[in-house]
């Protein structure tokens, strides 16, 4: 019995010491795609780290499926080309602002507060260059305007 203890006690040792490797895995994998953006404001600079959507399958999921978003993060869509572009909030949990924005990372339109698990389209009204995602009402809280700027390596300064 004790020996049988013993083997299943090491079993579930080792299936747990591998769910944390995977797990340190995983989350180094993602911090690898994440980097700095400023929103330079008329008043202010402020900080967020964002997950860069590159591929069409990051791009097709975005921040489907989470509960949650930390006050300063997002994820941004950088397109090859300026284009229109249509977002939909299905499979998304929280409330979310689309700040949309030019080649040089001027913002041209913000859609706030879009509502979670809506089909609805939230269009861009021109050809954009990119999208931020950032949690619902960071536009407002943080006087997030049309005409400032987004600031990050993908935009021409």
């Amino acid at each position: 019995m004790k020996n049988t203890l013993s083997v299943l006690f090491a079993a579930v040792m080792g299936a747990i010491l591998t769910c944390i490797v995977a797990a340190i895995g995983f989350a180094a994998s993602d911090s690898q795609s994440d980097s700095m953006l400023i929103i330079a404001t008329r008043d202010a600079e402020h900080r967020f780290t964002v997950e860069l959507a590159r591929t069409s399958a990051e791009m097709e999921r975005g921040l489907m499926y989470r509960d949650r978003l930390a006050p300063d993060h997002g994820m941004l869509f950088l397109y090859d080309e300026e284009r229109p572009v249509s977002f939909w909030m299905k499979n998304t949990l929280i409330p979310l602002d689309l700040i949309f924005a030019d080649s040089s990372g001027r913002i041209l339109q913000i859609a706030e507060r879009a509502v979670p698990l809506s089909t609805a389209l939230i269009s861009s009204d021109r050809a954009v260059r990119a999208v931020l995602e950032v949690n619902g009402g960071t536009a407002d809280r943080l006087h997030i305007g049309i005409g400032d700027r987004l600031i990050h390596p993908g935009f021409a300064q």
